[in-house]
């Protein structure tokens, strides 16, 4: 079915809408997803407030959880990527990453049950929103004829093959990276979340079939198994979020970058 925020989502998942609750007063776009974006959001700022507030010499367990995952996107992608313009889009990439991971993680917890970005439109939101990121840095860096020509360009190429190139070239700076950055996010989310909902509800329904004792067994493992793909999906949720995260910086560094 299409949701309030773009993208097929699994029926019963976006079906709840919370206008029918309150008619008149929230607007039929205010949606689950909606409503996570705006959640994930808020937690992302207040972590993050709280753990820049007051920092010790020796930190406390969450002051070093927020040190680490902030170490790690600055020195593991920011610096290791983008060298000395890193710290222009360190925020960024910090807050991207962040916000990444809480919707990710939403999937896996009772009170969501449901991945922010297993809805296409949210992805392909973030996704426009890097490649405004990237191509504006570009534009900045080198002016717009300039960013054009390095984009489009590519040093060495003979210019018999500029016809055939430039087409290509502009296809993947501005069109295909914004897809393929939001699909690989959304697949990943979308396929992980069905998995865990084939086995819950598929338990569910053979462990309470009567009379059938292999059928009951077989929806007990089935509920089991699924708390193991739930584990997994913890994993998978990180890695998409750095992979998100990399791929940015990728962009970034390519659009600032001396040679193409």
């Amino acid at each position: 079915m299409e949701s309030g925020g773009g993208g097929y989502t699994p029926p019963g998942v976006d079906d709840f809408k919370w206008d029918s609750m309150w008619p008149g007063v929230l607007p039929d776009w205010f949606n689950k997803p909606f409503a996570q974006a705006v959640i994930g959001a808020l937690l992302v700022i207040i972590l993050w407030w709280i753990a820049s507030r007051n920092l010790k010499v020796k930190p406390s367990k969450g002051q070093f959880a927020a040190e680490y995952i902030y170490e790690f996107v600055r020195n593991g992608i920011a610096r290791d990527i983008l060298h000395s313009d890193f710290r222009k889009f360190l925020p960024y990439l910090l807050g991207l990453f962040s916000f990444l991971l809480v919707n990710n993680w939403f999937g896996e917890f009772f009170l969501f049950m449901y991945p922010t970005f297993s809805n296409v439109g949210y992805a392909y939101g973030l996704a426009i929103l890097s490649w405004l990121i990237y191509v504006g840095a570009g534009f900045k860096k080198w002016g717009f004829g300039g960013f054009l020509k390095k984009a489009l360009i590519p040093e060495g190429v003979p210019g018999y093959l500029l016809p055939i190139v430039i087409p290509l070239e502009f296809l993947a700076t501005f069109i295909t990276r914004p897809i393929t950055l939001a699909l690989r996010l959304f697949a990943n989310m979308f396929a992980g979340h069905l998995v865990v909902m084939v086995f819950v509800v598929g338990g569910g329904f053979l462990i309470t079939y009567a009379n059938n004792t292999f059928f009951n067994v077989a929806g007990g493992v089935s509920l089991a198994f699924s708390l193991v793909i739930m584990l997994l999906e913890l994993f998978i949720g990180a890695l998409q979020a750095y992979i998100f995260t990399v791929l940015t910086a990728q962009y970034v560094s390519t659009s600032i970058a001396e040679a193409h």
